[in-house]
């Protein structure tokens, strides 16, 4: 990694970072195997909805999105971590048997790519998820888009198994779940 980012968890007040970076990573190339949201839904979203986002990411047990900042103050990238609580159903409404956390949003910019800043976000993010209490995380998990190979690979790379479970997006794409459990 260039070592120059600061990786950490957003604020509540950095909402309008928050939503800028989100529309970055929707109009990257990338974006229609990398994210279930296009940019036209993400723009259409009100104020609102972005200030409930940052400031439930900032803080709490619920979800945490971390970014990597720049020395220039320029947000790098990005990835967010749901948890998903044992008895609720999940985004594809399937039941939840044990507490779990699920990895969304991942995003680097385009420049930034192989530099270790995806490894950076994720080492954060996985220790988050590791230290949470009452009740302890049993695994993580994420979904790839079936024509996501380079995301597949990362995945793997870093210690994520394809777990069999499929699921259709609304696209009709094939989504493949990826699990990495407690050590």
């Amino acid at each position: 990694m260039d070592h120059q980012h600061v990786v950490r968890a957003v604020r509540a007040e950095e909402w309008q970072r928050v939503k800028a970076l989100r529309l970055d990573a929707l109009r990257d190339p990338v974006a229609p195997v990398a994210f279930l949201e296009t940019l036209g839904q993400a723009e259409e979203r009100p104020d609102a909805l972005w200030q409930e986002r940052a400031r439930g990411a900032s803080h709490g047990r619920a979800a945490r999105q971390f970014i990597a900042e720049g020395p220039d103050g320029e947000w790098g990238g990005s990835v967010t971590v749901l948890v998903e609580e044992e008895g609720t159903t999940d985004f594809f409404d399937v039941p939840v048997e044990k507490a779990q956390a699920h990895v969304v949003g991942v995003f680097v910019r385009p420049g930034l790519r192989g530099t270790g800043l995806a490894e950076a976000l994720f080492v954060a993010a996985l220790e988050w998820a590791w230290a949470l209490e009452g009740p302890a995380l049993e695994r993580v998990r994420l979904f790839v888009h079936e024509e996501n190979p380079r995301a597949a690979a990362f995945y793997r790379r870093i210690g994520f198994v394809p777990s069999g479970r499929v699921v259709k997006a609304e696209s009709g794409a094939e989504e493949h779940e990826y699990v990495l459990g407690r050590a």
